[in-house]
Protein backbone atom coordinates (compact mmCIF):
# COMPACT_ATOMS: atom_id res chain seq x y z
CA UNK A 1 0.00 0.00 0.00
CA UNK A 2 2.88 2.36 0.78
CA UNK A 3 4.44 1.85 -2.64
CA UNK A 4 1.11 2.70 -4.26
CA UNK A 5 0.95 5.92 -2.25
CA UNK A 6 4.51 6.79 -3.21
CA UNK A 7 3.81 6.09 -6.89
CA UNK A 8 0.55 8.05 -6.91
CA UNK A 9 2.05 11.08 -5.18
CA UNK A 10 4.96 11.01 -7.63
CA UNK A 11 2.58 10.80 -10.60
CA UNK A 12 0.38 13.61 -9.25
CA UNK A 13 3.43 15.82 -8.69
CA UNK A 14 4.65 15.04 -12.19
CA UNK A 15 1.29 16.06 -13.70
CA UNK A 16 1.24 19.28 -11.65
CA UNK A 17 4.77 20.10 -12.82
CA UNK A 18 3.83 19.41 -16.44
CA UNK A 19 0.81 21.74 -16.25
CA UNK A 20 2.75 24.54 -14.55
CA UNK A 21 5.65 24.13 -16.96
CA UNK A 22 3.30 24.50 -19.93
CA UNK A 23 1.53 27.50 -18.37
CA UNK A 24 4.74 29.41 -17.68
CA UNK A 25 6.77 28.36 -20.75
CA UNK A 26 5.98 31.44 -22.86
CA UNK A 27 6.42 34.03 -20.07
CA UNK A 28 9.74 32.53 -19.00
CA UNK A 29 10.96 32.34 -22.60
CA UNK A 30 9.90 35.93 -23.27
CA UNK A 31 11.58 37.28 -20.17
CA UNK A 32 14.83 35.45 -20.82
CA UNK A 33 14.94 36.52 -24.46
CA UNK A 34 14.72 40.17 -23.37
CA UNK A 35 17.48 39.80 -20.79
CA UNK A 36 20.02 37.50 -22.47
CA UNK A 37 20.89 36.38 -26.00
CA UNK A 38 18.56 33.91 -27.72
CA UNK A 39 20.91 30.92 -27.64
CA UNK A 40 21.53 31.39 -23.93
CA UNK A 41 17.83 32.09 -23.34
CA UNK A 42 16.99 28.67 -24.80
CA UNK A 43 19.41 26.96 -22.41
CA UNK A 44 18.09 28.87 -19.40
CA UNK A 45 14.50 28.14 -20.38
CA UNK A 46 15.30 24.44 -20.57
CA UNK A 47 17.04 24.61 -17.21
CA UNK A 48 14.09 26.39 -15.60
CA UNK A 49 11.70 23.72 -16.91
CA UNK A 50 13.95 21.11 -15.35
CA UNK A 51 14.02 23.09 -12.10
CA UNK A 52 10.21 23.27 -12.06
CA UNK A 53 10.07 19.47 -12.22
CA UNK A 54 12.74 18.96 -9.56
CA UNK A 55 11.29 21.50 -7.14
CA UNK A 56 7.70 20.45 -7.77
CA UNK A 57 8.31 16.73 -7.33
CA UNK A 58 10.55 17.16 -4.30
CA UNK A 59 7.99 19.48 -2.72
CA UNK A 60 5.01 17.28 -3.55
CA UNK A 61 6.49 13.90 -2.60
CA UNK A 62 7.48 14.46 0.99
CA UNK A 63 9.68 11.45 1.73
CA UNK A 64 10.19 12.32 5.40
CA UNK A 65 6.44 12.41 5.96
CA UNK A 66 5.83 9.22 3.98
CA UNK A 67 8.38 7.40 6.14
CA UNK A 68 5.81 7.54 8.94
CA UNK A 69 3.81 4.89 7.09
CA UNK A 70 6.78 2.52 7.34
CA UNK A 71 7.69 3.06 10.97
CA UNK A 72 6.99 0.32 13.42
CA UNK A 73 4.28 1.07 15.96
CA UNK A 74 5.56 1.95 19.40
CA UNK A 75 4.03 2.97 22.66
CA UNK A 76 3.94 6.62 21.59
CA UNK A 77 3.48 6.26 17.84
CA UNK A 78 0.93 4.54 15.65
CA UNK A 79 1.50 4.67 11.89
CA UNK A 80 -1.33 6.37 10.01
CA UNK A 81 -3.82 4.05 8.35
CA UNK A 82 -4.16 4.34 4.59
CA UNK A 83 -7.91 4.81 4.39
CA UNK A 84 -9.73 6.38 1.47
CA UNK A 85 -9.92 9.65 3.40
CA UNK A 86 -6.16 9.54 3.95
CA UNK A 87 -5.60 8.92 0.21
CA UNK A 88 -7.67 11.97 -0.71
CA UNK A 89 -5.83 14.06 1.86
CA UNK A 90 -2.42 12.87 0.62
CA UNK A 91 -3.27 13.59 -3.01
CA UNK A 92 -4.58 17.03 -2.11
CA UNK A 93 -1.50 17.71 0.01
CA UNK A 94 0.72 16.60 -2.86
CA UNK A 95 -0.96 19.03 -5.27
CA UNK A 96 -0.75 21.93 -2.83
CA UNK A 97 2.84 21.26 -1.79
CA UNK A 98 3.97 20.91 -5.42
CA UNK A 99 2.30 24.16 -6.39
CA UNK A 100 3.68 25.93 -3.34
CA UNK A 101 7.24 24.78 -4.04
CA UNK A 102 7.02 25.78 -7.69
CA UNK A 103 5.47 29.14 -6.78
CA UNK A 104 8.39 29.98 -4.49
CA UNK A 105 10.91 28.99 -7.14
CA UNK A 106 9.17 31.05 -9.83
CA UNK A 107 8.86 34.01 -7.47
CA UNK A 108 12.62 33.99 -6.90
CA UNK A 109 13.21 33.67 -10.65
CA UNK A 110 10.86 36.54 -11.50
CA UNK A 111 12.37 38.81 -8.83
CA UNK A 112 15.87 38.24 -10.17
CA UNK A 113 14.60 38.58 -13.75
CA UNK A 114 13.02 41.92 -12.86
CA UNK A 115 16.28 43.14 -11.34
CA UNK A 116 18.20 41.97 -14.42
CA UNK A 117 15.67 43.63 -16.73
CA UNK A 118 16.04 46.95 -14.92
CA UNK A 119 19.84 46.70 -15.10
CA UNK A 120 19.72 45.92 -18.82
CA UNK A 121 17.37 48.86 -19.45
CA UNK A 122 19.49 51.31 -17.42
CA UNK A 123 22.72 50.31 -19.19
CA UNK A 124 20.95 50.36 -22.56
CA UNK A 125 19.72 53.90 -21.99
CA UNK A 126 23.13 55.04 -20.77
CA UNK A 127 24.88 53.63 -23.83
CA UNK A 128 22.30 55.28 -26.10
CA UNK A 129 22.78 58.59 -24.30
CA UNK A 130 26.56 58.31 -24.53
CA UNK A 131 26.34 57.38 -28.20
CA UNK A 132 24.18 60.41 -29.00
CA UNK A 133 26.43 62.81 -27.02
CA UNK A 134 29.52 61.39 -28.76
CA UNK A 135 27.85 61.97 -32.14
CA UNK A 136 27.02 65.58 -31.20
CA UNK A 137 30.54 66.39 -29.98
CA UNK A 138 32.05 65.18 -33.28
CA UNK A 139 29.90 67.63 -35.24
Amino acid sequence: MFLSLLGITFAVSLVVCFVVSKLFARPIKGILERIVANDIAYAWTTYLKFAVYVVGISGGVRIHYLENFLREPTEHFTPPALTSDRWVLEIYRTIIESLQSIAWMLLVFFVFALIAYVIVRVFGQRSKAQGSTDDQTEL
